[in-house]
């Protein structure tokens, strides 16, 4: 049976992982030290992987998480204005279509230097 001390030492350094990994995944490693305590593991390796282990979640979870969201508040954004921006580049083609058909409607003002049949030019 591992001694008080032994298990003070791993819960010492169980309880430097963050509190989410401790509520979620503190047990099991509290009950994965025991078994490696009673197998002659010495406490202050298994303190050590675990103190290692507590470091490595700190550093990687912390700025992983504001990366992704500052990533999501991004993409946000760029939603937020990409609904505006397509509403301003829809209205670009009609406008552009409306004056090619006003054109097309009226051939007298589409090319002013064409000659009309009525012009009362004759070519003889």
């Amino acid at each position: 049976m591992p001694g008080s001390r032994s298990v003070r030492v791993v819960d010492s350094a169980l309880r430097c992982y963050p509190r989410r990994w401790r509520s979620r995944h503190g047990d099991e490693a509290a009950e994965i030290a025991t078994l490696l305590l009673q197998d002659g593991t010495p406490a202050w390796s298994i303190a050590c992987s675990y103190l290692l282990g507590a470091a490595r979640m700190r550093l990687v979870t912390g700025p992983r998480r504001r990366i992704v969201a500052a990533a999501g508040a991004l993409l946000l954004a760029a939603g937020s204005l990409g609904i505006p921006l397509a509403l301003l580049s829809s209205t670009a083609p009609a406008n552009a279509a409306s004056v090619t058909h006003s054109r097309a409607a009226h051939p007298r003002t589409a090319h002013p230097r064409t000659a009309h049949p009525d012009s009362g030019r004759h070519d003889h």
